[in-house]
Protein backbone atom coordinates (compact mmCIF):
# COMPACT_ATOMS: atom_id res chain seq x y z
CA UNK A 1 0.00 0.00 0.00
CA UNK A 2 2.40 2.26 0.73
CA UNK A 3 4.90 1.74 -2.32
CA UNK A 4 1.84 2.16 -4.16
CA UNK A 5 1.59 5.94 -3.15
CA UNK A 6 5.19 6.81 -3.57
CA UNK A 7 4.91 5.62 -6.54
CA UNK A 8 1.93 7.69 -7.08
CA UNK A 9 4.25 10.87 -5.69
CA UNK A 10 6.85 10.08 -7.86
CA UNK A 11 4.80 10.13 -10.72
CA UNK A 12 3.12 13.29 -10.12
CA UNK A 13 6.38 14.71 -9.24
CA UNK A 14 7.37 13.59 -12.40
CA UNK A 15 4.76 15.28 -14.36
CA UNK A 16 5.29 18.65 -12.09
CA UNK A 17 8.79 18.61 -13.60
CA UNK A 18 8.39 17.73 -16.93
CA UNK A 19 5.44 19.33 -17.81
CA UNK A 20 4.93 22.50 -15.52
CA UNK A 21 8.59 23.10 -14.51
CA UNK A 22 9.28 21.82 -18.47
CA UNK A 23 12.52 20.11 -16.76
CA UNK A 24 15.54 19.62 -19.09
CA UNK A 25 19.13 19.15 -19.41
CA UNK A 26 21.18 22.22 -20.16
CA UNK A 27 25.54 21.81 -21.22
CA UNK A 28 27.59 24.16 -20.83
CA UNK A 29 30.47 23.88 -22.88
CA UNK A 30 34.20 25.56 -22.76
CA UNK A 31 35.92 26.59 -25.57
CA UNK A 32 34.03 26.43 -29.16
CA UNK A 33 32.32 24.42 -30.26
CA UNK A 34 34.72 24.37 -33.86
CA UNK A 35 38.23 23.75 -33.00
CA UNK A 36 40.79 24.19 -34.98
CA UNK A 37 43.45 21.73 -34.21
CA UNK A 38 47.20 21.88 -35.46
CA UNK A 39 48.41 18.62 -36.93
CA UNK A 40 50.42 16.44 -35.15
CA UNK A 41 49.82 18.61 -31.74
CA UNK A 42 47.76 16.56 -29.01
CA UNK A 43 43.89 17.43 -28.46
CA UNK A 44 43.00 18.28 -25.12
CA UNK A 45 39.10 18.52 -24.75
CA UNK A 46 38.37 21.80 -23.19
CA UNK A 47 35.61 20.32 -20.73
CA UNK A 48 31.81 20.68 -20.99
CA UNK A 49 29.59 19.79 -18.03
CA UNK A 50 25.35 19.33 -17.86
CA UNK A 51 23.01 20.24 -15.18
CA UNK A 52 19.12 20.32 -14.74
CA UNK A 53 17.23 23.69 -15.63
CA UNK A 54 13.71 24.15 -15.38
CA UNK A 55 10.83 27.10 -15.54
CA UNK A 56 9.83 27.03 -11.79
CA UNK A 57 12.81 25.31 -9.26
CA UNK A 58 15.70 26.71 -11.69
CA UNK A 59 19.05 25.30 -12.80
CA UNK A 60 20.04 22.13 -10.29
CA UNK A 61 23.42 22.42 -8.06
CA UNK A 62 24.40 18.59 -9.52
CA UNK A 63 26.32 18.37 -12.56
CA UNK A 64 24.77 15.53 -14.29
CA UNK A 65 26.74 12.57 -15.74
CA UNK A 66 27.93 12.73 -19.29
CA UNK A 67 28.45 10.18 -22.03
CA UNK A 68 31.18 11.32 -24.65
CA UNK A 69 30.99 9.51 -27.94
CA UNK A 70 34.27 9.93 -30.53
CA UNK A 71 37.85 10.49 -31.01
CA UNK A 72 40.30 13.14 -32.29
CA UNK A 73 43.56 11.77 -34.24
CA UNK A 74 45.39 15.20 -34.69
CA UNK A 75 48.10 12.31 -37.39
CA UNK A 76 45.45 12.65 -39.92
CA UNK A 77 43.94 15.83 -41.28
CA UNK A 78 40.44 15.89 -41.19
CA UNK A 79 37.38 16.91 -39.80
CA UNK A 80 35.83 14.96 -36.27
CA UNK A 81 33.06 14.98 -34.40
CA UNK A 82 32.56 14.94 -30.47
CA UNK A 83 29.53 13.94 -29.18
CA UNK A 84 28.38 14.51 -25.45
CA UNK A 85 25.25 12.85 -24.06
CA UNK A 86 22.81 12.92 -20.88
CA UNK A 87 20.11 10.54 -20.07
CA UNK A 88 17.59 12.84 -17.85
CA UNK A 89 14.03 11.88 -16.46
CA UNK A 90 13.39 9.11 -19.35
CA UNK A 91 14.60 11.55 -21.70
CA UNK A 92 17.72 11.64 -23.78
CA UNK A 93 19.78 15.01 -24.43
CA UNK A 94 22.88 15.90 -26.50
CA UNK A 95 25.29 18.09 -28.04
CA UNK A 96 28.72 18.39 -30.54
CA UNK A 97 32.08 19.99 -30.97
CA UNK A 98 33.79 19.97 -34.20
CA UNK A 99 37.24 19.32 -33.96
CA UNK A 100 39.34 20.39 -37.24
CA UNK A 101 42.66 18.86 -37.38
CA UNK A 102 44.46 21.07 -39.92
CA UNK A 103 48.43 21.43 -40.95
CA UNK A 104 49.37 25.01 -40.90
CA UNK A 105 52.97 24.52 -40.36
CA UNK A 106 55.24 25.65 -43.78
CA UNK A 107 57.62 23.24 -44.56
CA UNK A 108 61.54 24.03 -43.99
CA UNK A 109 64.28 23.72 -46.36
CA UNK A 110 67.63 23.26 -45.83
CA UNK A 111 70.33 24.21 -47.99
CA UNK A 112 73.64 22.49 -48.15
CA UNK A 113 77.23 23.59 -48.59
CA UNK A 114 80.73 22.42 -49.53
CA UNK A 115 83.52 23.96 -47.92
CA UNK A 116 85.79 26.30 -49.81
CA UNK A 117 83.39 25.65 -53.30
CA UNK A 118 83.06 29.23 -55.34
CA UNK A 119 81.27 29.43 -58.50
CA UNK A 120 82.86 30.50 -61.46
CA UNK A 121 82.24 32.31 -64.56
CA UNK A 122 82.51 29.56 -66.87
CA UNK A 123 80.52 26.88 -65.21
CA UNK A 124 78.30 29.17 -63.22
CA UNK A 125 76.68 27.50 -60.20
CA UNK A 126 76.81 23.77 -59.78
CA UNK A 127 73.95 23.09 -57.07
CA UNK A 128 75.38 21.87 -53.86
CA UNK A 129 72.26 20.10 -52.69
CA UNK A 130 69.54 20.83 -50.73
CA UNK A 131 66.75 18.84 -48.93
CA UNK A 132 62.91 20.07 -47.88
CA UNK A 133 60.74 18.42 -45.31
CA UNK A 134 57.06 18.97 -43.90
CA UNK A 135 55.50 17.48 -40.58
CA UNK A 136 52.18 16.43 -42.65
CA UNK A 137 53.54 15.43 -46.33
CA UNK A 138 57.12 14.22 -45.17
CA UNK A 139 60.22 14.56 -47.87
CA UNK A 140 59.32 16.75 -50.35
CA UNK A 141 62.80 18.00 -51.72
CA UNK A 142 61.94 16.51 -55.24
CA UNK A 143 58.90 19.00 -55.35
CA UNK A 144 61.23 21.85 -54.57
CA UNK A 145 61.12 24.66 -57.59
CA UNK A 146 64.40 26.02 -58.24
CA UNK A 147 65.13 29.63 -59.81
CA UNK A 148 68.60 30.88 -60.61
CA UNK A 149 70.01 34.49 -61.41
CA UNK A 150 73.25 35.79 -61.68
CA UNK A 151 73.89 35.88 -58.20
CA UNK A 152 71.31 34.26 -56.16
CA UNK A 153 69.14 30.88 -56.04
CA UNK A 154 65.92 30.86 -54.73
CA UNK A 155 64.23 27.55 -53.49
CA UNK A 156 60.57 27.16 -53.38
CA UNK A 157 58.34 24.11 -52.25
CA UNK A 158 54.76 24.24 -51.34
CA UNK A 159 53.10 21.62 -49.25
CA UNK A 160 49.78 19.72 -49.71
CA UNK A 161 48.23 21.91 -47.31
CA UNK A 162 49.40 24.89 -49.14
CA UNK A 163 51.83 26.17 -46.67
CA UNK A 164 54.84 27.23 -48.90
CA UNK A 165 58.38 28.17 -47.81
CA UNK A 166 61.22 29.86 -49.72
CA UNK A 167 64.83 29.85 -48.75
CA UNK A 168 67.85 32.15 -50.62
CA UNK A 169 71.28 31.28 -51.73
CA UNK A 170 73.31 34.01 -52.43
CA UNK A 171 76.39 32.69 -55.02
CA UNK A 172 80.08 33.52 -54.74
CA UNK A 173 81.58 33.74 -58.32
CA UNK A 174 85.08 33.22 -59.90
CA UNK A 175 83.83 36.04 -62.20
CA UNK A 176 86.78 36.89 -63.98
CA UNK A 177 85.91 36.32 -67.64
CA UNK A 178 88.25 34.01 -69.80
CA UNK A 179 90.58 35.47 -71.80
CA UNK A 180 91.03 34.65 -75.74
CA UNK A 181 94.74 34.75 -77.13
CA UNK A 182 94.87 35.12 -81.13
CA UNK A 183 98.20 34.04 -82.07
CA UNK A 184 99.63 35.99 -85.53
CA UNK A 185 97.94 39.00 -86.37
CA UNK A 186 94.64 40.17 -86.08
CA UNK A 187 94.30 41.76 -89.46
CA UNK A 188 95.88 39.18 -92.08
CA UNK A 189 96.46 39.37 -95.46
CA UNK A 190 96.77 36.51 -97.56
CA UNK A 191 97.14 35.31 -100.77
CA UNK A 192 94.25 33.20 -102.58
CA UNK A 193 94.93 29.61 -102.46
CA UNK A 194 93.21 26.04 -101.66
CA UNK A 195 92.88 27.02 -97.98
CA UNK A 196 93.41 28.63 -95.06
CA UNK A 197 95.40 27.92 -92.28
CA UNK A 198 94.36 29.76 -89.43
CA UNK A 199 97.77 30.86 -86.78
CA UNK A 200 96.17 29.56 -83.37
CA UNK A 201 94.53 30.50 -80.43
CA UNK A 202 94.42 29.79 -76.57
CA UNK A 203 92.08 30.81 -73.64
CA UNK A 204 92.05 30.52 -70.36
CA UNK A 205 90.20 31.85 -67.18
CA UNK A 206 90.36 33.33 -64.07
CA UNK A 207 91.97 30.81 -62.17
CA UNK A 208 94.18 29.97 -64.89
CA UNK A 209 92.73 26.55 -66.36
CA UNK A 210 93.31 25.83 -70.25
CA UNK A 211 89.55 26.45 -72.08
CA UNK A 212 91.09 26.28 -75.34
CA UNK A 213 88.91 23.04 -76.19
CA UNK A 214 85.86 24.78 -75.56
CA UNK A 215 86.79 27.86 -78.15
CA UNK A 216 84.00 27.61 -80.62
CA UNK A 217 85.28 29.06 -84.08
CA UNK A 218 82.87 30.56 -86.80
CA UNK A 219 84.50 31.53 -90.36
CA UNK A 220 83.56 32.40 -93.10
CA UNK A 221 87.27 32.59 -95.27
CA UNK A 222 86.83 31.06 -98.75
CA UNK A 223 90.27 30.80 -99.09
CA UNK A 224 90.50 30.72 -102.93
CA UNK A 225 88.08 33.78 -103.50
CA UNK A 226 89.71 37.11 -102.85
CA UNK A 227 87.58 39.48 -100.45
CA UNK A 228 87.25 40.28 -96.95
CA UNK A 229 86.28 37.61 -93.78
CA UNK A 230 86.43 37.40 -90.40
CA UNK A 231 87.04 34.42 -88.30
CA UNK A 232 84.77 34.87 -84.56
CA UNK A 233 86.43 33.05 -81.72
CA UNK A 234 83.96 32.44 -78.73
CA UNK A 235 83.55 30.79 -75.83
CA UNK A 236 79.84 30.42 -74.19
CA UNK A 237 79.48 29.85 -70.39
CA UNK A 238 76.51 27.82 -68.83
CA UNK A 239 74.54 30.54 -68.44
CA UNK A 240 74.96 31.96 -72.30
CA UNK A 241 76.95 34.63 -71.77
CA UNK A 242 79.88 34.64 -74.10
CA UNK A 243 83.41 36.27 -74.55
CA UNK A 244 85.06 36.72 -78.34
CA UNK A 245 88.04 37.56 -79.89
CA UNK A 246 87.74 38.44 -83.77
CA UNK A 247 90.21 37.75 -86.58
CA UNK A 248 89.86 39.85 -89.74
CA UNK A 249 91.33 38.26 -92.85
CA UNK A 250 91.92 39.51 -96.34
CA UNK A 251 92.18 37.41 -99.22
CA UNK A 252 93.99 38.66 -102.38
CA UNK A 253 94.60 37.36 -105.31
CA UNK A 254 97.49 35.80 -106.76
CA UNK A 255 100.20 38.10 -108.73
CA UNK A 256 100.31 36.57 -112.28
CA UNK A 257 102.28 37.65 -115.21
CA UNK A 258 101.53 40.10 -117.92
CA UNK A 259 100.31 38.25 -121.23
CA UNK A 260 102.53 38.43 -124.04
CA UNK A 261 101.08 38.74 -127.61
CA UNK A 262 103.18 36.61 -129.95
CA UNK A 263 105.10 38.98 -132.27
CA UNK A 264 104.83 35.92 -135.10
CA UNK A 265 101.51 34.14 -136.12
CA UNK A 266 101.10 31.12 -133.67
CA UNK A 267 99.64 28.04 -133.03
CA UNK A 268 99.10 26.38 -129.77
CA UNK A 269 98.56 22.56 -130.15
CA UNK A 270 96.03 21.64 -126.80
CA UNK A 271 95.65 17.72 -126.09
CA UNK A 272 92.98 16.57 -123.27
CA UNK A 273 91.74 13.57 -122.04
CA UNK A 274 95.32 11.81 -122.19
CA UNK A 275 97.49 10.16 -121.64
CA UNK A 276 96.69 6.87 -123.32
CA UNK A 277 97.89 4.64 -125.95
CA UNK A 278 98.58 6.68 -128.89
CA UNK A 279 100.37 9.54 -126.99
CA UNK A 280 103.72 8.51 -126.91
CA UNK A 281 103.07 8.61 -131.12
CA UNK A 282 102.21 11.43 -131.17
CA UNK A 283 105.18 12.80 -128.70
CA UNK A 284 107.28 11.20 -131.62
CA UNK A 285 105.94 13.27 -134.15
CA UNK A 286 106.18 16.50 -132.16
CA UNK A 287 109.88 15.95 -131.59
CA UNK A 288 110.83 15.11 -134.98
CA UNK A 289 109.51 18.85 -136.12
CA UNK A 290 110.59 19.86 -132.48
CA UNK A 291 107.34 21.38 -132.11
CA UNK A 292 105.89 22.13 -128.72
CA UNK A 293 102.57 21.56 -127.44
CA UNK A 294 100.39 21.28 -124.72
CA UNK A 295 98.58 18.45 -122.44
CA UNK A 296 95.92 18.69 -120.07
CA UNK A 297 95.48 15.56 -118.79
CA UNK A 298 93.53 13.16 -116.54
CA UNK A 299 94.05 9.89 -114.92
CA UNK A 300 91.87 7.91 -116.70
CA UNK A 301 94.70 6.04 -118.40
CA UNK A 302 96.86 5.26 -115.02
CA UNK A 303 99.01 2.08 -117.47
CA UNK A 304 100.04 5.48 -119.67
CA UNK A 305 101.18 7.86 -116.32
CA UNK A 306 104.86 8.06 -117.39
CA UNK A 307 103.62 9.94 -120.47
CA UNK A 308 102.86 12.86 -118.76
CA UNK A 309 106.56 12.79 -116.94
CA UNK A 310 107.99 12.59 -121.13
CA UNK A 311 106.01 15.03 -121.73
CA UNK A 312 107.51 17.71 -119.72
CA UNK A 313 111.19 16.25 -119.88
CA UNK A 314 110.47 16.76 -123.78
CA UNK A 315 109.43 20.42 -123.17
CA UNK A 316 105.79 20.50 -123.51
CA UNK A 317 103.35 21.90 -121.05
CA UNK A 318 101.45 19.99 -118.97
CA UNK A 319 97.97 21.45 -116.88
CA UNK A 320 95.14 19.68 -115.12
CA UNK A 321 92.08 18.55 -117.02
CA UNK A 322 90.59 16.55 -114.64
CA UNK A 323 91.13 13.01 -112.22
CA UNK A 324 87.95 11.76 -112.95
CA UNK A 325 85.99 13.65 -115.89
CA UNK A 326 82.80 13.45 -113.81
CA UNK A 327 80.51 16.44 -114.53
CA UNK A 328 78.06 15.85 -112.12
CA UNK A 329 81.13 15.17 -109.59
CA UNK A 330 83.48 18.09 -110.34
CA UNK A 331 80.63 20.71 -110.34
CA UNK A 332 78.49 19.44 -107.39
CA UNK A 333 80.26 22.24 -105.63
CA UNK A 334 83.39 23.69 -104.58
CA UNK A 335 84.69 21.76 -102.41
CA UNK A 336 84.33 18.73 -104.99
CA UNK A 337 85.63 20.56 -107.84
CA UNK A 338 89.08 21.39 -105.79
CA UNK A 339 88.96 17.55 -104.64
CA UNK A 340 89.34 16.26 -107.89
CA UNK A 341 91.65 19.42 -108.97
CA UNK A 342 94.13 18.55 -106.30
CA UNK A 343 93.55 14.54 -106.84
CA UNK A 344 95.48 15.42 -109.91
CA UNK A 345 98.06 17.44 -109.43
CA UNK A 346 99.04 15.01 -107.29
CA UNK A 347 99.56 12.58 -110.38
CA UNK A 348 101.53 15.50 -111.89
CA UNK A 349 103.93 15.85 -109.22
CA UNK A 350 104.25 12.17 -108.79
CA UNK A 351 105.23 11.99 -112.41
CA UNK A 352 107.72 15.26 -112.94
CA UNK A 353 108.49 16.44 -109.46
CA UNK A 354 106.52 19.78 -109.82
CA UNK A 355 102.44 21.28 -110.03
CA UNK A 356 101.36 22.69 -112.70
CA UNK A 357 99.75 26.58 -112.86
CA UNK A 358 97.67 25.44 -116.18
CA UNK A 359 94.34 24.16 -116.17
CA UNK A 360 91.21 23.33 -118.59
CA UNK A 361 87.60 23.33 -117.38
CA UNK A 362 85.95 19.98 -118.68
CA UNK A 363 83.45 20.52 -121.02
CA UNK A 364 85.36 24.42 -121.45
CA UNK A 365 84.29 27.35 -119.09
CA UNK A 366 81.34 27.83 -121.20
CA UNK A 367 79.73 24.39 -120.42
CA UNK A 368 76.28 24.44 -119.50
CA UNK A 369 76.09 20.83 -118.15
CA UNK A 370 77.21 22.52 -114.58
CA UNK A 371 73.97 24.10 -114.82
CA UNK A 372 72.21 22.14 -112.30
CA UNK A 373 74.35 23.99 -110.38
CA UNK A 374 73.77 27.49 -110.95
CA UNK A 375 76.45 29.90 -110.79
CA UNK A 376 79.38 26.97 -110.28
CA UNK A 377 81.49 28.33 -113.33
CA UNK A 378 81.47 31.65 -112.54
CA UNK A 379 82.76 31.55 -109.05
CA UNK A 380 85.38 28.51 -110.48
CA UNK A 381 87.05 31.26 -112.84
CA UNK A 382 87.04 33.94 -110.62
CA UNK A 383 88.57 31.07 -107.77
CA UNK A 384 91.16 29.57 -110.18
CA UNK A 385 92.03 33.39 -111.41
CA UNK A 386 92.60 34.35 -107.90
CA UNK A 387 94.50 31.68 -106.82
CA UNK A 388 97.23 32.23 -109.54
CA UNK A 389 96.19 29.28 -111.92
CA UNK A 390 95.28 30.21 -115.58
CA UNK A 391 92.68 28.31 -117.40
CA UNK A 392 92.59 27.73 -121.14
CA UNK A 393 89.68 27.33 -123.31
CA UNK A 394 90.26 27.28 -127.20
CA UNK A 395 89.57 29.35 -130.21
CA UNK A 396 89.60 26.23 -132.95
CA UNK A 397 88.34 23.10 -132.74
CA UNK A 398 89.66 20.00 -134.47
CA UNK A 399 86.32 18.63 -134.27
CA UNK A 400 87.53 15.34 -133.05
CA UNK A 401 84.93 15.55 -129.97
CA UNK A 402 82.09 14.30 -132.28
CA UNK A 403 82.17 16.00 -135.33
CA UNK A 404 83.90 13.65 -137.36
CA UNK A 405 86.25 10.85 -137.11
CA UNK A 406 87.82 11.14 -140.13
CA UNK A 407 91.60 12.56 -139.91
CA UNK A 408 91.64 15.00 -143.52
CA UNK A 409 88.67 16.47 -141.68
CA UNK A 410 90.50 17.16 -138.21
CA UNK A 411 93.06 18.69 -140.61
CA UNK A 412 90.63 20.96 -142.60
CA UNK A 413 89.17 22.03 -139.55
CA UNK A 414 92.42 23.12 -137.78
CA UNK A 415 93.71 24.58 -140.65
CA UNK A 416 90.17 26.42 -141.55
CA UNK A 417 90.50 27.83 -138.03
CA UNK A 418 93.83 28.98 -137.69
CA UNK A 419 94.03 31.21 -140.77
CA UNK A 420 93.87 34.95 -140.09
CA UNK A 421 94.42 34.22 -136.15
CA UNK A 422 97.39 35.57 -134.76
CA UNK A 423 97.26 33.33 -131.74
CA UNK A 424 95.33 29.92 -132.36
CA UNK A 425 94.74 27.76 -129.24
CA UNK A 426 93.02 24.33 -130.78
CA UNK A 427 91.75 21.43 -129.29
CA UNK A 428 92.10 18.16 -130.23
CA UNK A 429 92.38 14.78 -127.91
CA UNK A 430 95.20 12.65 -127.92
CA UNK A 431 93.43 9.74 -126.77
CA UNK A 432 91.97 9.29 -130.28
CA UNK A 433 94.01 8.10 -133.03
CA UNK A 434 92.84 9.49 -136.21
CA UNK A 435 93.10 13.10 -134.46
CA UNK A 436 96.57 12.40 -133.23
CA UNK A 437 97.07 11.09 -137.03
CA UNK A 438 96.43 14.52 -138.22
CA UNK A 439 99.00 16.70 -136.37
CA UNK A 440 102.01 15.58 -139.02
CA UNK A 441 99.99 16.99 -141.65
CA UNK A 442 98.73 20.28 -139.22
CA UNK A 443 102.36 21.01 -138.18
CA UNK A 444 103.77 20.87 -142.25
CA UNK A 445 101.08 23.25 -143.00
CA UNK A 446 101.69 25.60 -140.12
CA UNK A 447 105.57 25.84 -141.06
CA UNK A 448 105.14 26.27 -144.31
CA UNK A 449 102.74 29.30 -144.01
CA UNK A 450 104.73 31.51 -141.37
CA UNK A 451 103.13 29.69 -137.98
CA UNK A 452 105.43 29.32 -134.87
CA UNK A 453 104.18 26.43 -132.75
CA UNK A 454 104.52 27.18 -129.06
CA UNK A 455 102.98 25.32 -125.41
CA UNK A 456 100.76 27.12 -123.41
CA UNK A 457 102.47 29.43 -120.55
CA UNK A 458 101.43 31.88 -117.74
CA UNK A 459 102.14 34.58 -120.44
CA UNK A 460 100.18 32.99 -123.13
CA UNK A 461 96.88 34.93 -124.11
CA UNK A 462 94.11 33.95 -122.94
CA UNK A 463 91.65 32.10 -124.79
CA UNK A 464 88.22 32.08 -122.89
CA UNK A 465 84.89 31.48 -123.72
CA UNK A 466 82.05 33.32 -122.35
CA UNK A 467 81.06 31.87 -119.35
CA UNK A 468 77.24 30.79 -119.22
CA UNK A 469 76.83 29.42 -115.33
Amino acid sequence: MIVAVLLIYLVIIIAVATVIDARHVRFYMSGSDNVTQEYGTTFKDPGIYAVSTGKLFGEGNRQLEIKTEGTVNTEALGSYTIKYGVRYLFRDYSTERHVNVVDTQPPVIELKHKEGYEASWMTGYVEEGYTASDNCDGDLTAKVIRAENEDKIIYTVTDSSGNTATAEREIQYIKTEPRIVLYGDENMVVTASAGFTDPGYSATDGAGDDLTQLVQVDSNVVAYLAGDYRIVYTITNELGNSVSAVRNVTVIPANRPDVVTPDTKTIYLTFDDGPGPYTGKLLDVLAKYNVKATFFVTAANPKYYDMIAREVNEGHSVGVHTYSHNYKSIYSSEEAFFEDFYAMQDVIYEQTGCYTNLYRFPGGSSNTVSSFNPGIMSRLTKALTDMGYKYFDWNVSSGDAGETTRTNVVVDNIEAGCRGMKASVVLQHDIKDFSVNAVESVIIWGLQNGYTFRALDMTSPDAHHGVNN
